[in-house]
């Protein structure tokens, strides 16, 4: 098989910036497609964060006028990324999140920022930075959704465009007036271009105009064709039904590895599972739980918010901690949920203890010393933190939907007995399942042998990048051959 070059375009990228699991995929997935001959290279934004990380810089291309400044193209490697990385002061030197100003709104130039980031990814696509011209430009969320559109108005020949869509709920989506501005001619406005109820849709112009879709998972890619999971996108999905399949997501199980992890008090692997329970007493002792190491010790490590299910975790939690069980909780969101659990740790000291906000060693405790992790999502287009779970022996208990319904194998009595058991799964997403499946996980913690097989077997998942990387590397050969 031939080499590939592919150009990934995203808006954040593990270990330099990162606000949720894009960043993860974006940073670990080039190295595990090296091994299956494809050669990729990331192209981001200039962030503060990105320009700092940045080694050994050159500039390929200038931009005199840019999405109203001067700009321009590097290339250059952090760590052992390769990136390009748009240099545009004007749009991204700024204090903040991504996508948010520091008082949480979104900026209110968006639109400029990221059609830059798909223009300067379409014009790579055409060559424009010597040495490299890319055989597929892969796009990643609504932040790149324009790079398929800029591509189809080109002339001359034009890589595979592929778009993933991470979490269909967010979409990019701005006013018309703003059309002309990101260089869209009038001619895109239509329900086959850029139109969307009235307005200009970042996510459903890759859609519409992307070789392949893919998404996180093959029950995610089910769900967001139905209205109930598409988001108003699932006619068009539909429509397009032959070019859009589910790639699971993996981890880095090298930043992921509780045998090498310098944030556990204790390292350990499977075969010695016993002196995982220092980690629960530093846990514990982290976060103000009561150093107990005989009652069960539930972990949440999850943006707060209704999709993700939190409320429901505040509703079970008189059954959650009867019989003295614990909860530990990292993240950080929504106000109201945050108020509900910072009042929750008050009422139930030394039960419950939160840290609000992102804590990367803190998370890496958390799945290291908690019995079991709690992810009740009620939609999860892949999710990361329970196959984080799994690979530490940390027990997943998830909704039944989307990649945790692809990742974890219910813990039923046919499951136990055939010993392929990796966590528990509950359905639908209500408390009264949510309840029953804590219930069920208690009872079986109880029994310690039979729990440490179900920890067994979630650490002997291949939760890596090896097989999605054999995946893509696959479908964008089949692209190309089409």
């Amino acid at each position: 098989m031939r080499p590939l070059n592919v150009l990934s375009v995203t808006s954040e990228i593990f270990p330099i910036i990162k606000t949720g699991g894009l960043a993860d995929v974006a940073g670990a997935l080039p190295s595990a497609l090296a091994t299956e001959g494809v050669r990729v290279i990331t192209l981001v934004p200039g962030y503060p964060a990105v320009l700092r990380a940045l080694e050994g810089s050159e500039i390929v291309h200038r931009y005199p006028g840019f999405f109203g400044g001067s700009a321009s193209l590097l290339s250059g490697k952090a760590g052992d990324l390769d990136l390009f990385v748009i240099d545009a002061p004007h749009l991204f030197d700024r204090p903040g999140s991504p996508y948010l100003t520091p008082d949480g709104q979104d900026w209110p130039d968006n639109a400029r920022r990221f059609a830059a980031l798909a223009r300067a990814a379409a014009d790579i696509g055409q060559g424009v930075a010597p040495g490299f011209v890319p055989d597929v430009v892969h796009a990643h969320d609504w932040q790149a959704g324009l790079v398929p559109i800029y591509l189809s108005l080109a002339e001359g020949p034009r890589p595979v465009t592929v778009m993933t869509i991470h979490n269909i709920a967010f979409q990019g989506v701005f006013p018309p007036y703003l059309l002309l501005e990101l260089g869209l001619p009038a001619s895109t406005f239509t329900i086959d271009g850029v139109e969307y109820y009235g307005q200009i849709g970042f996510l459903k112009a890759g859609l519409q105009h992307a070789d392949r879709i893919t998404t996180v998972s093959p029950t995610y890619a089910k769900e967001i064709q139905t209205p109930e999971g598409g988001m108003g996108l699932d006619g068009l999905l539909r429509f397009r039904t032959t070019a859009v399949s589910g790639i699971l997501n993996g981890i880095d199980d090298k930043v992921w590895d509780p045998s090498a992890d310098r944030g556990l008090t204790q390292t350990y692997d499977r075969d010695n599972l016993d002196v995982r329970m220092a980690n629960k007493e530093a846990l514990q002792k982290r976060i103000g739980l009561r150093q107990d190491p005989d009652v069960m010790l539930f972990g949440v490590v999850s943006r707060l918010s209704e999709q993700k299910g939190l409320d429901l975790v505040l509703a079970s939690l008189s059954r959650l901690l009867a019989g003295g069980a614990q909860l530990a909780l990292l993240g950080s969101g929504d106000r109201t949920l945050e108020d509900s659990f910072r009042t929750a740790s008050i009422v139930h000291p030394g039960q419950i203890g939160c840290f609000f906000g992102y804590d990367e060693g803190l998370a890496h405790l958390i799945q290291g010393g908690s019995d079991a992790l709690l992810v009740p999502s009620r939609f999860e287009p892949c999710g990361l933190t329970q196959l984080c779970a799994m690979r530490y022996g940390c027990v997943p208990i998830v909704s039944r939907v989307g990649g945790l319904a692809d990742t974890v194998i219910d813990a039923n009595e046919m499951a136990i007995a055939a010993g392929v058991a990796t966590g528990f799964q509950f359905g639908p997403v209500a408390l009264s399942p949510l309840t029953d499946a804590i219930d069920r996980a208690k009872a079986l913690w109880r029994d310690m042998p039979a729990w440490r097989r179900l920890q067994g077997n979630g650490m002997g998942a291949d939760v890596s990048w090896r097989r999605p990387a054999r995946q893509y590397a696959d479908l964008y050969r089949s692209c190309l051959s089409t």
